[in-house]
């Protein structure tokens, strides 16, 4: 009869090389050699289960035969958590949204919380989960970690969950009545040429794209200024490539476009539009240009204009940043710009497993620098204060509407 120290170091020699169906039959054949004790003993010197033990006398009594390439039957094996948990996401969700307690069709997501608070916050709700589960459920439910090492930009005012908790309301509100509701921002302009792009690719050993030495041109090196548009209701992207100057009159150019090429087919029966901006930028809450251009946008659409500004610096919590823009960043890693045409295409060739689609337009118009508005020109602007913080929350009519 084989000892314990002969047991152990047979499993030793053998586990490497078996498989968990393989080790199962050989701990039950094991133990049925051995006799009355032998179970215990196999499961002592070995760790696998009484169960699985018993499991494998079983297969070897019926001469059971799994299917080819499997070691369990279909549907056994640990079961996912939300098979032991029922509504695990949802409790999920409801620790991460911070503005709707927990509402699952809010706009404007972000996870405030780390994998290790919101761990404990479910084990006290009886939920056997580690952090590392809830990063993994975080991902599938469509959370990322976007800006969390930026979160503490300078001050902070102190109605910036306010004016977060505002903008969502808005948001949801509008989507609910089917008007459009866009996240606006221009993203980090880029030099057009053959300069090296961050991230890798696969190539060949030896065969990686070659850029120039030097990321320090002239100003004789064209730039590409891209102003994006994000449709947070159909998850859609629309990206104008300007080739001259990011200004205020560009970003409502772009806007513009957007609306006469994708917005009013995805809106035909729109009443008004609701634009969520950064608080600076050729968007900025305080640039007298951009709400003339506005003007002439809600006069030529008919349409009421409304604008939420995050507060200043927050601006990562703009959703076009992580819905849109870290997408676009993504998809031309490791691959130079070296022409307007390819930033164009690459632009336009960026997708996402949850269906999001970009359209792409290149714009080779000049905007004047330097233009200003005068308090004439904006006494005539047709524009009404929220009368919570007006100076982030603002309504431009059409000068139709009095």
């Amino acid at each position: 009869m084989k000892t314990e120290a002969q047991v152990r170091h047979q499993f030793r020699v053998l586990t490497p090389v078996l498989d968990e169906r393989g080790r199962r039959l050989w701990a039950a054949t094991e133990a049925q050699a051995l006799g009355r004790g032998g179970i215990s003993l196999v499961a002592r010197v070995t760790g696998i289960s009484r169960p699985t033990i018993h499991l494998g006398l079983r297969e070897i009594a019926t001469k059971r035969r799994l299917p080819t390439g499997r070691i369990r039957k279909p549907g056994a094996g640990r079961k996912e958590l939300s098979f032991h948990t029922p509504g695990l996401s949802r409790r999920l969700e409801l620790l991460v949204e911070p503005l709707t307690r927990g509402d699952p069709e809010s706009p404007l997501r972000w996870t405030l919380k780390s994998t290790r608070q919101l761990a404990s916050a479910l084990q006290e709700q009886a939920c056997a989960i580690s952090h590392s589960s809830v990063a993994a459920l975080l991902r599938d439910l469509g959370y990322s970690l976007q800006g969390n090492r930026k979160t503490q930009e300078g001050k902070q005012h102190p109605d910036r969950n306010a004016q977060f908790e505002h903008i969502n309301e808005r948001a949801r509100t509008e989507m609910a009545a089917r008007n459009p509701v866009i996240s606006v921002d221009t993203k980090k302009k880029e030099l057009v040429g053959n300069y090296k792009n961050g991230g890798r690719e696969w190539h060949r050993k030896g065969k990686g794209p070659t850029v120039n030495d030097h990321d320090f041109p002239d100003e004789s090196v064209p730039r590409a200024y891209p102003y994006g548009v994000y449709d947070l209701a159909h998850n859609k992207g629309w990206v104008n490539i300007g080739t001259d100057r990011d200004t205020a009159a560009f970003a409502v150019a772009s806007i513009r476009g957007w609306w006469k090429a994708v917005g009013r087919r995805f809106y035909p029966a729109a009443k008004r539009l609701l634009i969520t901006a950064d608080a600076g930028g050729s968007n900025g809450s305080r640039l007298r240009l951009w709400k003339w251009e506005l003007q002439q946008l809600a006069d030529e659409t008919e349409m009421p204009i409304e604008v939420c500004h995050f507060p200043a610096g927050t601006s990562k919590w703009n959703k076009i940043e992580h819905r849109l823009f870290a997408f676009i960043s993504r998809n031309w890693r490791g691959k130079p710009l070296v022409s307007y045409e390819t930033i164009v295409r690459l632009i336009s060739d960026t997708t996402t497993k949850t269906g999001l689609s970009v359209v792409c337009r290149l714009d080779k118009r000049h905007y004047a620098a330097g233009r200003k508005i005068t308090d004439r020109q904006m006494r005539a602007i047709n524009l009404v204060k929220n009368s919570f913080h007006g100076e982030w929350n603002y309504t431009i009519n059409p000068r139709s509407v009095r």
